[in-house]
């Protein structure tokens, strides 16, 4: 199992940028991600990197604004999050999965964080 913790989220204008943290411990040896869930919507995917960085997976939506990436001697991965928008405001929840490919594609990861609000204001 791997426990995980978020931090960095916050308010910001739009436009501007924001980089989440997530402390992973326990076992590392995961593919970690980051998802989304605005008030009164489902909880949906955002980006993903495998367990050596190597690969990412971006939704849509988020694709040349944030970028996912990863430091397995500090177990830390982050999202750095540019041109934010008010549609990006949610509560942004650090995943672990056996890879990225699966969190791309619909499968439930194995662990959570609590989550961390992020607010773009217009």
């Amino acid at each position: 199992q791997v426990q995980l913790v978020e931090s960095g989220g916050g308010m910001v204008q739009a436009g501007g940028s924001l980089r989440l943290s997530c402390a992973a411990s326990g076992r590392t040896t995961y593919a970690m991600g980051w998802f989304r869930q605005a008030p009164g919507k489902e909880r949906e995917f955002v980006a993903a990197i495998s367990w050596s960085g190597g690969t990412t997976y971006y939704a849509d939506s988020v694709k040349g604004r944030f970028t996912i990436s990863r430091d397995n001697a500090k177990n830390t991965v982050y999202l750095q999050m540019n041109s934010l928008k008010p549609e990006d405001t949610a509560v942004y929840y650090c995943a672990a999965a056996r890879t990225g490919q699966a969190m791309a594609g619909g499968s439930s990861p194995t662990s959570w964080g609590q989550g961390t609000q992020v607010t773009v204001s217009s």
